[in-house]
């Protein structure tokens, strides 16, 4: 194995952690996106392979089941299910890349256990911001309101199982974090910023 780095990025829905990959994904070389296997229905903008793969639930229960085991992790969120598919993880780390998995608390715990990641929490000011945010976004009724915002309370007691916490009140200085997060991880396995392996002359 590579000295490639695993890294886990969770929040609860509604908290902007899309966004922020995003932006530091556009401006830092040497990370690949772990592209999630849901049974959920596409959200607007969203690609098939692209932002998830979107399978049908027998489909998913499949490979799931699959020997050896095809997901990393698994869990059931909001009534639907998430995967990560682990041959795919195993053959951007054995290739030198550095590799976010984008996953929930439940999903996140399965591959702390499983391998040794570097965990990272990212958390919204407070519950009534959250909340105010998953209205703002018009994309679900109460009822899953209300549901996201249980799941944002138990998710946030899980936080001291993170190596790092992000507060993302200011979107900029959230992306600031992480993207210092992922700089300060390849610089103590003596790796450039972009990820290169430091000349063994150093």
């Amino acid at each position: 194995m590579s000295d490639a780095i695993l890294f886990v990025l969770s929040a609860p829905s509604g908290c902007g952690k899309t966004t922020i990959l995003r932006k530091v994904m556009a401006g830092l070389p040497g990370l690949v996106f772990s592209v999630s296997h849901t049974t959920r229905q596409p959200r607007p903008g969203e690609e098939n392979g692209r932002d998830y793969h979107f399978v049908g639930r027998e489909e998913f229960l499949s490979m799931r089941e699959a020997t050896p085991s095809g997901f990393l992790e698994w869990a059931e969120v909001h009534n639907n299910l998430y995967g990560t598919g682990r041959a795919e993880v195993e053959r951007q780390l054995r290739a030198g890349r550095d590799i976010i998995l984008d996953i929930d608390v439940q999903g996140a715990l399965q591959v702390q256990e499983a391998a040794a990641p570097v965990m990272i929490f990212i958390a919204p000011p407070s519950l009534a911001e959250l909340e105010t945010r998953l209205r703002r976004r018009g994309t679900e009724g109460e009822e899953t309101i209300r549901l996201r915002l249980d799941n944002a309370r138990q998710e946030l007691r899980f936080t001291d199982r993170y190596d790092y916490l992000i507060i993302n009140d200011r979107l900029e200085e959230a992306v600031d974090g992480l993207r210092s997060i992922i700089i300060a991880e390849r610089c103590r396995r003596r790796r450039s910023p972009a990820g290169l392996p430091v000349s063994a002359a150093f």
